[in-house]
């Protein structure tokens, strides 16, 4: 994905989020909206990272333009939703955690 060769550091740091918004919602036995969610929204992907590329000035002020460039830019890859929904369902977390 473009997004990990140009920000591995930023990524990085998304993926703890989403591992860790994923934890909460398992715990609140929502995940499995926030999949069928994500896979409704999936066609999105790329208007989604348009948004973050537009807002970016904005969301500076709360979240490093780094990470918030990451993000656009695994949104703007093909799979870049897939992506997102793998880190919220924990997808390779339990091999992390043996």
């Amino acid at each position: 994905m473009s997004g990990q060769q140009h920000a591995p550091d930023a990524l990085a740091r998304w993926n703890a989020r989403f591992l860790r918004w994923g934890r909460r919602l398992r715990a609140a036995h929502l995940d499995g909206l926030a999949v069928a969610l994500l896979e409704a929204a999936e066609p999105l992907g790329p208007l989604g990272a348009q948004v973050l590329w537009w807002a970016q000035p904005t969301l500076s002020l709360f979240v490093p333009r780094d990470e918030i460039g990451a993000l656009a830019r695994a949104l703007e890859a093909p799979q870049g939703l897939a992506w997102v929904r793998a880190q919220l369902t924990g997808v390779g977390e339990d091999e992390g955690d043996a």
